[in-house]
């Protein structure tokens, strides 16, 4: 089964090399994506049923992923929202699960925890 992802990051290199990563390590399809926290809440509110999990980073070009994370506390029980962040502090990782994440995962140093956790959502699914 074919996890379906919507990715919540700014910076297009970091788009570029984890949407393949996803694709061939987690079997994963990246559904649509967005830069900002209003684009971001935009398309999760008019795709609510094109998503299985949101990958959220915290720092956008405008707004923050903890007020896309508050957007998720209104999705459905089988979806799932995820940060993967630079900036995952054990401050920021109590704020973001208070605002329902399911995870919280540094880009720099769990990689690897994050495309395994990304797996188990797909036999989850399935």
């Amino acid at each position: 089964m074919t996890l379906r992802i919507f990715l919540v990051e700014d910076n297009k290199t970091i788009r570029d090399s984890l949407i393949p990563a996803l694709e061939d390590l987690a079997s994963a399809q990246a559904v649509g994506y967005a830069e900002s926290e209003d684009a971001a809440v935009e398309w999760l509110t008019e795709h609510s049923d094109a998503w299985q999990v949101a990958v959220i980073d915290l720092f956008l070009k405008k707004g923050s992923g903890l007020g896309v994370l508050r957007r998720c506390l209104q999705r459905q029980p089988h979806q799932r929202a995820v940060v993967l962040s630079n900036y995952a502090t054990d401050d920021m990782r109590t704020r973001c699960r208070a605002l329902g994440a399911d995870a919280v995962f540094d880009k720099s140093n769990e990689l690897e925890d994050f495309m395994d956790w990304c797996n188990g959502q797909r036999w989850r699914a399935a």
